[in-house]
C-alpha cells in the first residue's frame, strides 16, 4: 500500500500523519516553494482538538493558540460594546475540550509537519503534480520539481490541493456552487500599535453596521488578522486607510504586513470525491466562507476519515468514505452559508455562535436513534474510568491510537486488542466507571458492547437486549 497526497495544508499534513503512522508509505507534495505564511485559517473547533489529541498533536497547539477573545466595539476611542461570539464553557466528562483556539493556519501547519516529521515524513515543497492516469491497480504519476520529472506509481492519490484543484480538474469532476460578487472582504496579518491583545477590536460604519473594521490577535506573534467586508486595496496603505475611515482614529498605526488578499465567498462542493483510487478531501471537495471557522476543520476530518480506511485498503469501506463526508461537507456549507446571510443582511445575533460550529455533532448515522442514546456513525463521548489501582483513566486515551475500540459495558470484555470491560458504579474491575459517567454519555446498559472506530466515531452498538 502507498499514497500520494497531493498539497501539503492542514488537510495533507493530518492524512499523511494517519498514514505514516499506521506504516503506509506516504509522500506529500507541495506545489508552493515553501510553507505558507499567514492566519487564513486560524479558528480550531472542539472537534477537531479531539482529531489532534489522536495524533498527538493536541500539547502543542493548545500552548501555541489561545482560547477566543471578547469583542470590543467602537465608536472612536469609545467602546460601545463588549461581549464573546460563545461564552467559554468548562470540560465536561464526555466533552473534555468545549470551547475553540484561536490559531494561525501556518502555525498549525508548522506544528503538524513537525509531528510528520518525527513519524518520518516530510513535504516536497516545489514539486507539483503534472498529470496521472489510472487502472485498476493503481495511480501512475507525473511529478516536477527543480530536479526534473519524475514518474511514481502508487496505489491510491489524495488531492488536497485546495479549491483550484489540479486533481479535480484532471478527474473532470464538477465543482457545484456559486460565487458570490456582492460580497467582498479585505483579509491580511498586519501588526498594529495602540491595541491590546486581549480583545477583537470592532470598529463599526456608524451609518451601515455590516460595515467595519475588525482586527483579531494572532498568537504567538505581534500581528493581528485584519478583516473588512468591503473591497480595498491589499497594501499596507489601503488597510491603513481602511482603518481610519472606519475608525475615525490616526492612533493606530499599521505595519509589518505579511499576508494580505481580495476573499470572496466561492461556496461549492465537487459532485464526487472518489473517482476510482483518486480521492478528494479538504477545499479540493468544498470551499467554505470563513464565516463560523468551518472550512480548515472539515478538511482536518476529512482526512481523519480517509486514512485509516486507505490503509484498511478494503474496497467496501473506501467507499464510505464519500458516503460520509460529501454529506457532512453538505451540511456544513449550509451552516456557514447561513451564518454569511446573517452578516450580509445585519442580523443583530450573526456574531453568535452556537454548539452546531463546534461539529461535535455532526453524524455519519443512517438511521434515527432515541434521543440521548448514542447511535452507530455518533462521535464517541469520553468519560473518566477507574483503574483498579485507582488512577483515572479516559475513554480518548483508551482509543488513541491507529486502532479500533471495543467496550464492554457491565460484561466480559470480547476476545481482541483493544478491547475493555467496563464495570458499573459499584462493581469491581480493570476499569470501573465509578461515577456513571460513561454509562450515561453512551446511554446503555449492562451487557452492551460499543465498537469505535479508528477515527471515534461508533462503529456499531449491540445491545444485551431489546429496549
Amino acid at each position: 500500500m502507498s499514497v500520494l497526497v497531493v498539497g501539503a495544508g492542514p488537510t495533507g499534513l493530518t492524512l499523511a500523519i494517519e498514514l505514516a503512522r499506521r506504516g503506509v508509505p506516504v509522500r506529500v507534495v507541495e506545489q508552493a516553494e515553501q510553507p505558507f505564511i499567514g492566519s487564513r485559517g486560524d479558528g480550531l473547533q472542539p472537534r477537531t482538538l479531539e482529531v489532534f489529541e489522536d495524533l498527538g498533536v493536541l500539547d502543542a497547539v493548545l500552548d501555541a493558540g489561545e482560547l477566543p477573545w471578547p469583542i470590543r466595539g467602537y465608536a472612536g476611542h469609545d467602546v460601545v460594546f463588549e461581549g464573546r461570539m460563545a461564552e467559554i464553557e468548562e470540560p465536561r466528562p464526555d466533552t473534555p475540550y468545549p470551547n475553540g483556539v484561536m490559531l494561525g493556519q501556518s502555525r498549525t501547519e508548522g506544528i503538524l509537519r513537525a509531528r510528520l516529521g518525527e513519524l518520518g515524513g516530510h513535504v516536497e515543497f516545489g514539486t507539483a503534480l503534472t498529470g496521472f492516469t489510472q487502472d485498476a491497480d493503481g495511480v501512475t504519476a507525473t511529478l516536477s520539481s527543480a530536479s526534473g520529472v519524475e514518474t511514481v506509481r502508487v496505489d491510491h492519490l489524495v488531492g488536497a490541493d485546495g479549491g483550484r484543484s489540479t486533481v479535480r480538474k484532471a478527474l473532470g469532476i464538477p465543482f457545484e456552487g456559486v460565487t458570490d460578487e456582492s460580497i467582498r472582504m479585505l483579509l491580511g496579518d498586519v501588526s498594529a500599535d495602540a491595541l491590546d491583545r486581549e480583545h477583537v477590536h470592532w470598529f463599526a460604519s456608524p451609518t451601515d453596521p455590516r460595515s467595519g473594521v475588525a482586527l483579531s490577535p494572532l498568537p504567538g506573534t505581534d500581528q493581528f488578522q485584519f478583516g473588512a467586508p468591503l473591497d480595498g486595496e491589499p497594501t499596507l496603505e489601503g488597510l491603513q486607510a481602511l482603518l481610519e475611515r472606519f475608525s475615525g482614529r490616526t492612533d493606530i498605526r499599521l505595519r509589518n504586513l505579511t499576508w494580505c488578499t481580495v476573499w470572496r465567498p466561492n461556496v461549492r462542493l465537487a459532485a464526487r470525491f472518489r473517482d476510482g483510487r483518486v480521492f478528494l478531501a479538504g477545499d479540493a471537495a468544498h470551499v467554505h466562507p470563513p464565516t463560523g471557522g468551518q472550512g480548515l476543520n472539515t478538511g482536518v476530518q476529512d482526512a481523519y476519515n480517509l486514512g485509516w480506511k486507505l490503509a484498511d485498503g478494503d474496497p467496501a469501506l473506501l467507499d464510505t468514505y464519500e458516503t460520509e463526508r460529501r454529506r457532512v461537507a453538505q451540511e456544513v456549507l449550509d451552516l456557514s452559508t447561513r451564518i454569511m446571510r446573517k452578516y450580509a443582511d445585519g442580523d443583530s445575533d450573526a456574531h453568535e455562535r452556537g454548539a452546531e460550529v463546534r461539529q461535535l455533532g455532526l453524524t455519519y448515522r443512517t438511521a434515527p436513534a432515541s434521543a440521548g442514546i448514542v447511535a452507530a456513525g455518533d462521535r464517541a463521548p469520553d468519560a473518566p474510568l477507574r483503574t483498579v489501582d485507582g488512577r483515572t483513566v479516559r475513554l480518548f486515551e483508551l482509543f488513541r491510537g491507529p486502532h479500533a475500540t471495543t467496550l464492554a459495558f457491565g460484561g466480559p470484555a470480547p476476545a481482541g486488542p483493544h478491547s475493555y470491560a467496563i464495570a458499573p458504579s459499584g462493581g469491581s474491575g480493570e476499569l470501573v466507571d465509578g461515577d456513571g459517567h460513561a454509562f450515561r454519555a453512551y446511554g446503555v446498559e449492562p451487557g452492551d458492547v460499543v465498537e469505535v472506530r479508528p477515527d471515534g466515531y461508533v462503529g456499531a452498538l449491540r445491545r444485551a437486549a431489546l429496549r
